[in-house]
């Protein structure tokens, strides 16, 4: 039986044939390619960074930057597409995330300054909804709790890498022919997305005929900005300015009181004020924030840029980093995951959460401890965080957006929690690798980046206790 919010029960849809079987595997096949075509612009660059510096005369920090401009652009997109495409077409809506994506590889691949290529970055953080927007698409598809479980497995792997495919041909690509076809692949391969959208995907619109609460997300982006802003200065530490922080945190907090006020009064507004103030969503995303704080920077970071140090690290090429590296990283979570999404509903998407947040601090302070002088134990680390982070933390946190969100407004969590993974991802980029600034010894750099991460995840894990159960989308026995 399948238990309700208010402890009823309701009869279970496990022994029903699904009406739209035959629909899932075209559907899975589009949101696969689409999940593909965004994740390229994130994983498949972590082993290419430093040939990106070398060739636009920049600094490994600089670039770096742009990763975080990439995650902030798509936090504020996610803030408000799924909203948006639950009004006018969720299909709609993922074939122009996917072809504007596209237009940002092109730039990226043909830019010839530092300057453009920021802005093609942001342009391609235009796509950071595409997860949870699938998830959205299959979880309407979809009835069944376990099957939704394992296929929301499949997807969200992507997330965190594509099997390692995506980190191997980056650093083989760069290796030998710089980083520029790196970005001709990824604008490649959502060209050729856009058709398996258009024709494995239906078009479905759950809220066809509201409003879209502009003046909201005006606001929202607006406070989502400044706290942006304000966290990535910080992250300099040294050579902040705190008074640009100090005020770009005001404008964060008055933007923020200004769009409560707002979504108080309108009649159809982005997020009503009932479900901020429910633990379902301020306790997911302030647990995403901080395990996105706390991890993401590790591996595809510090662990990255120790790798490849000549002075003090392996001195690895980016290919060689991403076949010791990233790619069993990602193979081994795009391995785990779909065993955890199944698991989810049997055992309990909480439970799961907290055990890949724990093996998540175990591998952290494996690294942190003895990766730093051993590369066998720097792949053992690695594999033992994509097992527990790639393979379970990030694939609960993502069914948990889907799970817990209001009937009454299905892509508001989805989007707000999106952002969170995105904003996270920013802010990890930004704090942790500033350890190397602040450190005199450069091997102490990446120890205490790694300790940083370590203390926020410890402090996700804690935060992880807020979230209710999804008691609607797990299976009681």
């Amino acid at each position: 039986m399948i238990m309700n919010n208010d402890g009823t029960q309701q009869a279970s849809t496990l022994n029903q044939p699904e009406k739209s079987s035959k629909n899932v595997i075209p559907l899975m096949i589009a949101l696969l390619m689409a999940c593909m075509a965004f994740q390229l612009n994130a994983t498949m660059l972590n082993p290419v960074l430093v040939t990106i510096a070398h060739s636009l005369g920049t600094t490994e920090a600089t670039i770096g930057l742009s990763q975080t401009a990439f995650f902030m652009s798509a936090a504020l997109f996610s803030i408000f597409i799924p909203r948006l495409s639950d009004i006018v077409g969720r299909r709609k809506i993922l074939f122009l995330l996917i072809l504007v994506t596209t237009i940002g590889g092109i730039i990226s691949a043909i830019t010839p300054s530092v300057e453009l290529y920021f802005v093609s970055r942001i342009i391609q953080g235009f796509s950071g909804p595409v997860v949870p927007l699938c998830l959205l698409m299959l979880h309407a598809e979809v009835q069944d709790p376990k099957r939704y479980g394992m296929l929301m497995g499949i997807i969200t792997a992507v997330n965190g890498g594509i099997a390692g495919i995506d980190a191997f041909l980056g650093g083989f690509i760069a290796t030998h022919f710089g980083f520029r076809p790196v970005f001709w692949f990824i604008a490649a391969v959502g060209l050729i997305t856009l058709p398996f959208i258009l024709k494995g995907v239906k078009e479905t619109k759950p809220s066809a005929g509201q409003k879209m609460d502009w003046i909201g997300v005006l606001f929202l982006v607006m406070t989502l900005a400044g706290f942006l802003v304000a966290f990535n200065e910080a992250g300099k530490i040294t050579a902040a300015n705190w008074g640009f922080v100090s005020i770009a945190i005001v404008i964060g907090l008055v933007a923020f009181f200004c769009f409560i006020q707002i979504e108080k009064r309108i009649k159809e507004p982005l997020v009503t004020v009932r479900h901020l103030k429910q633990r379902s969503t301020w306790g997911l995303l302030l647990t995403t924030v901080l395990t996105m704080t706390g991890i993401f920077a590790v591996v595809n970071g510090l662990v990255v840029s120790f790798a490849q140090n000549s002075e003090i690290g392996f001195g690895f090429t980016a290919n060689k980093t991403a076949i010791y590296l990233l790619a069993p990283y990602a193979l081994i979570g795009w391995l785990v995951g779909p065993f955890m999404g199944k698991l989810a509903p049997l055992l309990g998407y909480n439970r799961i959460l907290r055990f890949g947040l724990i093996g998540s601090i175990l591998g952290i302070l494996i690294l942190m401890i003895f990766g730093l002088s051993s590369l066998t134990i720097l792949v053992a680390g690695t594999l033992l965080v994509g097992v527990t982070y790639a393979g379970t933390a990030n694939i609960m946190l993502n069914g948990l957006g889907i799970v817990l969100s209001p009937e009454d407004n299905p892509g508001f969590l989805p989007g707000m929690n999106a952002a969170a993974f995105h904003l996270g991802a920013g802010l990890s980029f930004a704090l942790l690798p500033a350890m190397l600034v602040i450190s005199s010894d450069l091997l102490q750099g990446y120890g205490n980046g790694m300790l940083l991460g370590l203390i926020i995840t410890v402090i996700a894990f804690f935060a992880s206790f807020l979230i209710p159960k999804p008691v609607n989308a797990e299976v009681t026995q």
